[in-house]
C-alpha cells in the first residue's frame, strides 16, 4: 500500500511542479504559489529518492552475498527507504530556500549536511 501511495504521490506532485512552473512566474504566483512548488518538488524528490535507494539497497545486497560468508548484508525494508528518504529529499529543498533568502556558502552547506547526517542516526536508532 506504501508503495502505491508513494507512486501516485510522487506522480501527481510531479505534474503539479511542471504546471506550476510552465504557467506562472515567481512575481506574480504569490505565497501560496511559492509553497506549493516547494512542497511539491519535495515530494517528488520523495518519491524518486525513497525509489532510488530501494533499489540500490537491493542491488548491493544482491552483488554483496557473493563476497560475504557470514553475515549477508540485508536489503532495506520499502518503509525504512521510506524514512531515509525524508530525509535526504529535504536537503536539497533546504538550500534552495538558503539560496532564496542569502548565499549560500560552505557554513551553509555544512548545516544541511550535519541535519542530514543527524536525521539518518535518529532514522537508524528509532527503527532497529
Amino acid at each position: 500500500m506504501l508503495k502505491k501511495a508513494v507512486i501516485i504521490i510522487t506522480l501527481v506532485s510531479l505534474c503539479l511542479l511542471v504546471a506550476l512552473v510552465n504557467t506562472t512566474t515567481p512575481t506574480g504566483i504569490g505565497p501560496f504559489g511559492i509553497l506549493a512548488v516547494y512542497m511539491s518538488a519535495y515530494l517528488s524528490l520523495l518519491g524518486v529518492m525513497t525509489f532510488f535507494i530501494f533499489f540500490i539497497s537491493k542491488l548491493t545486497s544482491h552483488l554483496s552475498s557473493a563476497f560475504t560468508v557470514r553475515k549477508p548484508i540485508l536489503a532495506l525494508s520499502f518503509k525504512k527507504s521510506y524514512y531515509y528518504s525524508t530525509i535526504f529529499a529535504a536537503a536539497p529543498i533546504m538550500l534552495i530556500g538558503l539560496q532564496s533568502v542569502g548565499s549560500v556558502g560552505w557554513y551553509e552547506i555544512g548545516l544541511v549536511v550535519l541535519f542530514v547526517v543527524i536525521g539518518c542516526i535518529y532514522i537508524t536508532k528509532r527503527t532497529s
